[in-house]
């Protein structure tokens, strides 16, 4: 009798311990779902960080049990600053390519869940949901824009480093300035920072020398000194992940949109609604999807841009989601 009692006493022990030192799968009724977003960066870039907080914002607004939090990593400690999200949050949004060891961290959170924005990890993690874009997509159409306003059959792009993902708008933009004139001549070159404006405008400067009328900021914050150049130099630019064009409409003539704040909503809304059918997949937000394509400004804004040219972007649009196009990848 007494080892009885003994083992049900050691048995109750050990599942009191169980339901105190586990946290639990998801919200518990009546609580809120806390999502983290954390970025690699800083927001204040107006496109690709702050897209993604716009998103968080809008679940907030829209979903009275959904609590966003806000991480800034400041390019660096990315895998501490997952962990600390992790720690707080039912869902931990990583933004950015830098977070790689989501690979090693999610599994030892198996009750959190992530997403990975832009990038993917190399075989499926249950409770990891990637999301990658078709950026190149967009940027084929940012390239025929390009090549169309262009006066000097020369454009240029300012990427933020010479990575697969910066190259993968860099490709499908040399393609499509090259399917609107074969004989356009292409020019990029990388900030190698994401957040400093005076290498932007340095890295614009010298495509500008080189004769690029038109060039595509892919560098984040430090896309503004690629504004500032235009404004300067008396050329074209053209924005990057969200509509740009109210930041300088007179020198801006249109914007990639990667909408990855849309995205993140979008998957996020579905979690709630019980499907969690797209974690342990990667997604491939593309064109045909409306999650890539481009912006013209709002109502009112100035538009460079011709009617005409507009609906040849359409055109192409068509073309593209149907596959008769195919645009080049890094991916």
């Amino acid at each position: 009798m007494k080892k009885f009692l003994a083992l049900a006493l050691a048995l109750v022990m050990a599942l009191g311990c169980m339901v105190a030192c586990t946290k639990t799968s998801g919200p518990a009724a009546g609580e809120k779902t806390v999502v983290a977003i954390v970025v690699a960066g800083q927001f204040g870039d107006r496109s690709f960080y702050d897209s993604s907080k716009a998103g968080g914002d809008q679940l907030a607004k829209d979903f009275e049990n959904v609590e966003v939090k806000t991480i800034e990593c400041n390019n660096e400690n990315h895998e501490v600053q997952m962990r600390n999200a992790a720690d707080v949050a039912n869902i931990v949004v990583c933004v950015g390519w830098e977070f790689y060891d989501i690979e090693t961290v999610a599994p030892e959170y198996p009750n959190v869940d992530f997403i990975w924005i832009d990038n993917a990890t190399s075989a499926p993690v249950p409770n990891v949901l990637n999301i990658t874009y078709a950026q190149n997509e967009g940027s084929f159409l940012a390239g025929y824009i390009a090549a169309a306003m262009s006066k000097t059959g020369t454009v240029g792009a300012v990427g933020g480093e010479d990575s697969d993902t910066i190259n993968d708008f860099i490709v499908g933009y040399e393609q499509g300035a090259q399917y609107r004139n074969e004989a356009i001549k292409v020019e990029y070159n990388y900030t190698n920072d994401y957040d400093d404006p005076a290498k932007g405008k340095e890295c614009a400067k010298a495509l500008s020398d080189k004769g690029a009328d038109v060039i595509f900021q892919i560098a984040s914050k430090a896309g503004d000194g690629v504004f500032e150049a235009a404004q300067e130099g008396g050329f074209y630019a053209i924005g990057v992940d969200s509509d740009q064009k109210y930041i300088n409409d007179a020198v801006i003539i249109c914007s990639m949109k990667k909408e990855v704040g849309k995205s993140i909503y979008d998957a996020i809304a579905k979690y709630l609604s019980g499907d969690k059918s797209l974690w342990g997949t990667t997604w491939v937000a593309n064109l045909a999807d409306g999650y890539v394509g481009i912006g013209y400004g709002e109502a009112g804004s100035t538009q460079q841009v011709p009617d005409d040219v507009k609906a040849e972007v359409e055109t192409l649009m068509q073309k593209i989601t149907s596959g008769e196009i195919k645009v080049n990848t890094t991916r």
